[in-house]
């Protein structure tokens, strides 16, 4: 078997792991432990990351609980809540939007849907499509929000975080908007596509395998591999350019005005030189 085949083989197994996981993993977690020093500060499996602008704060979403790290790589659980954060954005200043399961102590619904937060995570307000979607992956552009249900397997798109509608079903694992109509993506399998959200065709991209994508500031892809391999491409994902690596298998990354965000499964990593170099904030 060739190296190509190796590596699609760990994204799909990977893409199972952190499908069953949140479930396993949810039940372990007891709000009572709350009052442990030690399992206060474990965060688990990482899902989310972003940049809050009203302070910079890292915030880092994880089966364990969303959260705020500062500068000596300390933790910091937001609210006391164990929510099991699947999928998680910054949209504003203090102002983030979320998906996943909740903490055993709160009378809700497996499956949170679309959940608000404008108090920087302290507390979360139900949006849409509560006890029916878990949405894994969260892309906002300009209105527009694009999210990926994990319970249906659908990509769906809404302008009033409100009514939803459905772009295409698939396994994906991975999404990242350009514009509004021009979306790209990763599959369970690490292949890259392109999605036309106004119709919901898909195209192969062909490219290395790739786990997690984001665009840059001036509109470029960026992507990590399976192996923690850093690339970009300028040329909408027909080549890439090795920039780093974050020496590990990814688990998160997104990219902000402050910096190049990255995770593995319990670390988190920040670039200041668009991916070259990285530096472990977590």
């Amino acid at each position: 078997m060739n190296r190509t085949a190796l590596v699609a083989m760990t994204i799909t197994a990977a893409t199972a792991i952190l499908s069953t996981a949140c479930a396993a993993d949810q039940q372990s977690v007891k709000p009572s432990a709350g009052g442990s020093a030690g399992d206060d500060t474990a965060v688990g499996h990482i899902h989310g990351l972003g940049v809050d602008p009203a302070d910079d704060s890292l915030y880092i979403a994880t089966h364990f609980g969303l959260f705020r790290v500062d500068g000596a790589k300390k933790p910091e659980r937001v609210a006391d809540r164990w929510q099991d954060t699947m999928a998680f954005t910054v949209v504003g200043p203090g102002h983030f939007l979320g998906s996943g399961h909740p903490d055993l102590s709160e009378d809700l619904p497996p499956h949170l849907g679309l959940i608000e937060s404008t108090d920087a995570g302290e507390s979360w307000t139900p949006l849409a499509l509560q006890g029916e979607a878990d949405f894994h992956i969260l892309e906002p552009i300009g209105d527009v929000l694009f999210a990926y249900d994990a319970t249906t397997g659908r990509l769906l798109r809404t302008e009033d975080r409100d009514q939803f509608d459905e772009v295409l079903t698939g396994d994906l694992l991975s999404v990242a908007a350009t514009e509004e109509s021009d979306l790209f993506a990763t599959t369970g399998k690490g292949q890259l596509i392109s999605i036309d959200a106004s119709t919901g065709q898909t195209r192969e991209l062909g490219g290395p395998t790739t786990a997690y994508l984001d665009t840059t500031a001036n509109g470029d892809l960026a992507g990590i591999g399976p192996d923690g391999a850093v690339r970009v491409s300028d040329d909408a994902g027909k080549t890439w350019q090795e920039a780093g690596s974050i020496g590990g298998q990814p688990a998160a990354f997104t990219i902000t005005e402050r910096g190049w965000y990255a995770a593995t499964s319990d670390e988190a990593f920040r670039s200041g030189d668009n991916g070259s170099t990285w530096t472990q904030v977590l």
